[in-house]
Order: structure tokens, then sequence, then C-alpha cells
């Protein structure tokens, strides 16, 4: 066996390392990383050289540009994320078994990506009875456009503890290695105008984030949807478009609570597209105390009105 093999095969990174690696990836660059971890540009190029030896892999193309991750260092980074994360939760944890006998106190931060809809009309609620249940636990949210890789993409990268997200009918999750469970099904309606006499007739105004793989086969089967005349990044814009008489569009259940004055919803049929919204997490963070918690909440939440659980 080579020295390369040798090394890939045990790739034994200290947290450290794993630190300078993310620092790098975040700063692009090495002086950049350096200064934000208080130490020099050469001990963190030395620490790089020695993740790329220990790795078997080049992370880093380097230039005048600074240091953007290659696909290999982009997967490092998103392993060395997840792996100081554990680190982070580990006193949190060990603390809550040794106490009470194991059900301690939950405490620490809880890192939540969602996107805006559910953000604003699930999470509240359900943070409300996380903080009244554990007030050590403190929950951070950062809102996610869900396209590409989505509110998963967060937590694949360790940037998220859990995601709330858009989860096709079948198959496995949009990014693998994901443990990923439906909280419940929306269906889609028709947002226009109110008191419009032929809603179906307007211009379409359409958002980014809207259809996908789980609505693409009855979309296609309209012959009525004409090709958008407008289209804009967030769903509350396309809805204040609609409102003002520009058009219609056709939105998930969750897009349209607290709907603009002057906008009316009408429902697409007996067969309307739908989808399914969940969570996402990592299978090492699924077990923790922190995940778990805001899991049960989420999983005895009252829906709104036009939802069903999955």
């Amino acid at each position: 066996m080579t020295d390369l093999a040798r090394a890939a095969a045990v790739p034994d990174l200290a947290p450290q390392e794993l630190r300078i690696l993310v620092a790098v990836e975040e700063e692009q660059g090495f002086t950049a990383a350096a200064a934000r971890l208080a130490t020099t540009q050469s001990a963190v190029s030395h620490a790089v050289r020695g993740c790329e030896r220990k790795l078997g892999a080049v992370l880093f193309d380097r230039g005048r540009h600074g240091a953007r991750p290659t696909e290999a260092g982009a997967r490092a980074v998103a392993y060395a994320r997840r792996v100081l994360r554990l680190l982070e939760a580990m006193g949190p944890e060990v603390r809550a078994a040794a106490a009470a006998g194991g059900a301690g106190e939950v405490s620490g931060t809880l890192r939540i990506a969602a996107f805006r809809s559910v953000a604003a009309h699930l999470l509240p609620p359900v943070l409300a009875a996380l903080a009244a249940r554990h007030p050590k636990l403190t929950a951070q949210v950062r809102i996610v456009r869900e396209v590409g890789r989505g509110t998963a993409g967060e937590v694949a990268d360790g940037r998220a503890d859990l995601g709330l997200a858009t989860l096709d009918a079948g198959g496995p999750p949009a990014v693998p290695g994901l443990v990923a469970v439906r909280l419940f099904e929306e269906s889609y309606a028709l947002a226009h105008p109110d008191g419009h006499p032929a809603p179906r007739g307007l211009p379409l105004v359409d958002w980014d984030e809207n259809c996908g793989s789980y609505t693409r086969s009855w979309w296609d089967r309209q012959d009525w949807i004409p090709p958008a005349t407008i289209d804009v990044e967030d769903d509350t814009v396309a809805l204040s478009l609609v409102s003002q008489g520009l058009g219609m569009a056709i939105m998930p259940r969750t897009a349209l609570l607290g709907a603009p004055a002057g906008l009316a919803v009408t429902d697409l049929g007996p067969q309307p597209p739908s989808r399914y919204v969940g969570y996402v997490t990592t299978p090492e963070l699924a077990g923790t105390a922190a995940v778990r918690a805001l899991i049960r909440e989420l999983r005895s939440a009252t829906l709104p009105e036009g939802l069903s659980a999955a």
C-alpha cells in the first residue's frame, strides 16, 4: 500500500483541521481564514496540505481568486461541519444523560432551515411549545429558498440540524444520505383577483420555487395554463401582484395562508396537484435530544386549515 492510499484509508483529522477547512471554504481564502481563526496564513496553508495528504484528494483550487473548494473539497467541508456539530452537541447530550437518569433538561442551540411559507405558518406555534417545554434550548431559524438542493442541502452540508422541506411523493430525499419524514400533504389552489368572472383566463404570475416533480405531470395536462408573463422570486410578491389584478397564480395552501386583501382562492377541481412537506435531518443528529424534541413538537402540532397529516 502506498503512503497516499494508507493515509486515505485512515484520515484521522483533528477538530482544528476541520475548523480550518470550514473557515477556508466560507472565507474563500487562506489569509481571511487565518484572520478569522486568529492564526497565520502559513499555518492554515500547512493544515490544508495536511488534510489533503490524509484524505488523498486536492480540496481547494488556489489562485488569484483565492481558494475555491473542489468537488472533493466541498464534500470534505460538509463532513467537517457535521463532525464539528456533533462535537458541539456532545456536552449537552452527555450532561442530559447524566442528569436524572438520562431525562435531563434539553439545552444548547438548534439550527433550523425552512422555506418561507412553512416558517411563517407552521413554525411559530411549534417553537413556542418547544421554548415552553425546554427553556434552555435556543432555536435559530434561517429562511432558505426551496430551489435546487434547498433546505435539504443545508442539512447535508452541515449548516442546519433539521430542515423543513418539500418531499416527493415517493423515492429517496432530494439529497441522498438524509433521514426524511413526511409531516403533511397540501394541495394547490388557484389564487386570483377577488370577483373576477373568469380567473382561468388571466395571465399567469409564477415564482421560482413553484411546481416540481410532484406537480409537473398535472401541470403538463392542463391546456388552460399559459406561459408565465411575470416570474418572481418570492411567493408573497406573486400574491401581491395577483391581488392587484395583474394575473392569477397556482399556489400550495401554505403559501396562501394570510393572503392579502383583494385576493380570492378557488379549488383546482376534484384531483388537484399536491405536495408533501416534512423534515430532513442527518442520521447522526436524528438521535440527539434537541432534534428529537423539535420532531416531537412538529408531529404533535395542529395543522393550519387546508393541510392534512401525511
